[in-house]
């Protein structure tokens, strides 16, 4: 079962998070050569391939007239990306490294935006009977010991971050130069889903993308609902003294947007199949 979501409350009424939205938000998109207003955001693959911007650009766009571009990549070369001042504004969903990212300086700070949880998937007929276990570890231990085919992003996202963290409780470091069962794609979440059904292996995903996917095959979940799978996106600002052109203005009016009480009902709202994909957590 998914991890159940709070109760909105009021989100920009208390002091600390209007300070929190006033400090944090110095972000960029950018959009067509033609938009007055644009910013770049940098983002994890997971919210692109779940059609969460399709769902709330637009409607900021026709608020605030900002146009906003997105750059979907994993958390580790989103960060990278920002870095380099190629962004305006950083969602994504890997804490340790967002919080490394603001302090060394490259961000003026963090702040909760919602979550969902991620799931481990596989064919149907479930040849490490992971669907019996009570842990994630307990479940990826099993992948291992029978060495079932499984298919790794490893590309540094926030994705491949959990699934390296799975392993560590796991007392487990699977290498694919040694163990042919362990496969990495190297690719974002949609490529690696594709490459899971197509060669039968297990592999973690958030719950949103598969929801979204369209080529589930026989693939299913079958290992949910343990706290460890628990999965927190953040809006992280950048440091105009780091980055002297981010449209720091623009990137802090969509944040304070995604953050206000319009914004989070909004995000609310996104479902497939019936499902709720994201769960606002701003009030937090």
């Amino acid at each position: 079962m998914p991890i159940l979501p709070p109760k909105l409350s009021k989100i920009l009424t208390t002091t600390p998070v209007r300070a929190l939205v006033l400090v944090l938000l110095s972000a960029t998109f950018s959009v067509p050569a033609t938009a007055e207003r644009s910013i770049i955001v940098q983002s994890t693959t997971s919210t692109q391939n779940s059609g969460f911007y399709r769902h709330v650009v637009p409607a900021f766009t026709a608020a605030s007239g900002i146009e906003v571009r997105i750059v979907a990549v994993g958390t580790g070369q989103a960060l990278k990306n920002a870095r380099n001042c190629d962004a305006d504004l950083l969602i994504v969903h890997a804490r340790e490294a967002e919080q490394a990212f603001v302090d060394a300086g490259y961000g003026t700070g963090r702040v909760k935006l919602m979550y969902n949880d991620f799931v481990l998937v596989g064919p149907a007929h479930d040849p490490a009977n992971i669907a019996s276990t009570k842990t994630a570890a307990e479940a990826v231990r099993l992948i291992a010991t029978t060495q079932s085919s499984f298919a790794s992003r490893s590309d540094k996202s926030g994705t491949h971050r959990k699934e390296v963290a799975l392993w560590q409780a796991a007392n487990l470091t699977p290498d694919s130069s040694k163990s042919s069962w362990y496969r990495e794609t190297g690719n974002g979440m949609g490529a690696t889903l594709n490459f899971a059904v197509q060669s039968d292996s297990y592999t973690l995903t958030d719950r949103a993308t598969w929801l979204a996917f369209n080529n589930k095959f026989d693939h299913r979940i079958l290992f949910e609902g343990d706290r460890l799978l628990f999965n927190q996106y953040s809006i992280v600002s950048i440091n105009p003294k780091h980055c002297p052109k981010v449209r720091a203005a623009d990137a802090q009016e969509f944040a304070a947007w995604l953050l206000s009480p319009t914004g989070q009902t909004h995000i609310s709202t996104l479902r497939t199949l019936g499902q709720q994909l994201f769960f606002p957590n701003a009030a937090e």
